[in-house]
């Protein structure tokens, strides 16, 4: 396996550091509202690379992890008058319920920051012996210049950074790049006794605790989007390398493009954000996650309404192959029929839209091969392959037939078996009323030599 190092800028062999126990980590949502579509991209990359990665090792460790502290959440309470618990379990619930209709599957572990405080607390005091961090005005922050490598990861330069720095720096920090480890609370706001008094954890160090909890000081894979390349991974890596007296933090960084709508940033002030949950309603959750690996991870990706309606399409020529082998039985005893080009696509720096694109050629041989065997192997080939992806695992039925509640389904068999005995009766004009009625349920009838099928117009 070959993946693209968002530290070195190139692909490298995949080592992880024991290859009977690889370990992920994936920075997870701030949960202070509803998701939108750019938020559901790294969990369902990472959830194809975590496949791929517990098909070629004995073992997976995967850590998603959730910050229900954050100064957002606590202005959403605020203004509920609810404690921040209330306001993070729910939308954590809510992201939760979106990537499941999404197929992501669960991490391992979704550790929440409020539960490691301890743990965040241990790592800062650290840092403040080995003079790697300095507490000034009731705030404990991290001395960048006392990292040699900072920046290495973003390829940014401190003495550059520093230069251009436009901001104000606060007043209580010694250099500008310096960030918070560690910031006091008010009485009105969430906080922990600390040795620097109460107070609440900055947003960096969080992830770096909860890494060296669940996955120990050095971690194979650590993902995320690519607006967290900086400040965030570099700011963790900084302060993990500092605190483990200089072990490698993180073996290989992985960082997925950005979600554009109609080809512009997603803005609030542009009205432009696509809440999962709202495109749920418009969609099946599997043509949003084909959309999502239709294009490279790195890859920018547009969203519109176009590119939602020909995942539908495409997603029914692939259930389309499979329902033509509905008839095929596949013995439990097949084995592995996953086609090397689609994994060695995967393999290539996760490559799913070539993958993709060998689903539809093993699709394209299901429809015009008459070999019975080949059919067995074909129909194998393509629910273990679109397992891998996430695709595919519905019987071909459900998915033609559409969400539940988009129509009755004992309905549309009613209304097509008396379709067909009008037309074994040659009553046309009853016939054409039935189709009518169909086409009002937006039911689409297909005729062939198999019979009589139907499919719910997406």
């Amino acid at each position: 396996m070959k993946f693209y190092n968002t530290e070195s800028r190139r692909k490298e062999e995949f080592k992880p550091s024991n290859p009977n126990h690889v370990t992920m980590y994936v920075c997870g949502p701030t949960v202070y509202s509803y998701a939108h579509i750019g938020n559901a991209r790294p969990p369902v990359v990472f959830d194809v690379l975590a496949r791929v990665l517990r098909r070629a090792y004995p073992k997976l460790s995967y850590a998603r992890n959730i910050t229900d502290i954050d100064d957002k959440i606590n202005a959403a309470a605020a203004s509920e008058g609810v404690d921040i618990s209330v306001i993070s379990e729910r939308y954590t619930q809510a992201y939760n319920e979106d990537l499941s209709i999404l197929g992501v599957l669960p991490p391992d572990m979704q550790p929440k920051v409020t539960e490691h405080v301890t743990e965040i607390i241990t790592m800062i005091s650290s840092l403040v012996e080995s003079e790697h961090a300095y507490f000034e005005q009731d705030h404990v922050l991290f001395s960048v210049s006392s990292y040699a490598e900072y920046g290495v990861l973003s390829k940014r330069d401190l003495d550059e950074m520093l230069a251009g720095a436009r901001v104000e720096v606060a007043a209580y920090k010694r250099n500008a790049g310096d960030f918070v480890l560690w910031k006091p609370s008010s009485d009105e706001q969430p906080g922990w006794d600390s040795p620097w008094g109460r107070g609440r954890p900055g947003w960096h160090i969080e992830c770096s605790a909860m890494a060296e909890k669940h996955l120990g000081e050095t971690i194979d894979i650590h993902g995320g989007g690519h607006d967290l390349i900086f400040p965030h991974h570099e700011n963790e890596r900084a302060q993990s390398v500092c605190a483990h007296g200089g072990t490698r933090f993180v073996n290989l960084w992985m960082h997925n493009g950005f979600v554009n709508v109609d080809k512009e940033k997603m803005s609030k002030s542009i009205g432009n954000v696509w809440l999962i949950k709202d495109l749920i309603d418009k969609a099946p959750g599997e043509a949003i996650r084909y959309v999502l690996l239709s294009a490279h991870y790195r890859a920018p990706l547009d969203w519109n309404e176009a590119v939602l309606a020909q995942a539908k399409s495409s997603l029914d020529r692939l259930y389309g192959a499979l329902r033509s082998l509905l008839d095929v039985s596949v013995p439990d005893s097949i084995g592995d029929q996953v086609p090397e080009k689609f994994l060695a696509a995967l393999h290539d720096d996760l490559n799913t839209p070539k993958a993709l694109a060998e689903l539809f050629a093993l699709s394209k041989r299901a429809n015009s091969t008459d070999n019975n065997e080949e059919k067995v192997h074909i129909k194998a080939a393509l629910i273990q392959a679109g397992d891998l992806l996430g695709l595919l695992q519905q019987d071909p039925e459900v998915w033609f037939a559409g969400n539940p509640g988009d129509v009755d389904a004992a309905e549309v068999d009613k209304l097509i078996l008396e379709r067909r005995a009008a037309r074994e009766n040659k009553d046309w004009a009853r016939a054409d009323e039935i189709r009518l009625l169909l086409e009002g349920m937006k039911v689409v009838v297909e005729d062939g030599a198999a019979g009589t099928r139907w499919r719910v117009e997406r």
